[in-house]
């Protein structure tokens, strides 16, 4: 598994990446430098990938710290919370299929405070 660093303006995570070519393409292409967007406790940034997008594996059911493709809009994608489709148990759900491919290590709750229309960047991690 890659490594990746997510730096926000009030926080920096580490995250794990899974060996698909997607986080493949992610991992060594950084560093990126992202505009946040936020849906509830979801961030997703415009982040196009020259890879082929695996058709199965898509869900819209999360956990916190998850970190997803989301293919209709080519976005890097990282859910902290709840979004506006959670259900009771205010666990994130997506508002379209998305593809998982890696998880922030350890509490992931600052990302609150990255700020809409704020900058993200992630760099590869040894």
């Amino acid at each position: 598994m890659n490594k990746i660093v997510i730096r926000t303006r009030n926080a920096e995570f580490t995250a794990e990446l899974d060996d698909s070519d997607i986080s493949n393409a992610i991992w060594l292409d950084c560093p990126h430098k992202l505009d946040i967007n936020m849906l509830g406790c979801m961030i997703f940034s415009e982040l196009p990938l020259n890879v082929i997008l695996p058709k199965e594996n898509r869900t819209t059911e999360f956990e916190a710290g998850d970190i997803a493709y989301w293919p209709g809009p080519g976005a890097f994608t990282v859910f902290f919370g709840p979004t506006p489709l959670s259900g009771e148990d205010r666990k994130p759900v997506a508002p379209y299929p998305m593809i998982k491919i890696g998880r922030i290590i350890g509490d992931c709750s600052a990302l609150e405070d990255a700020g809409d229309r704020q900058r993200m960047t992630i760099e590869s991690a040894f």
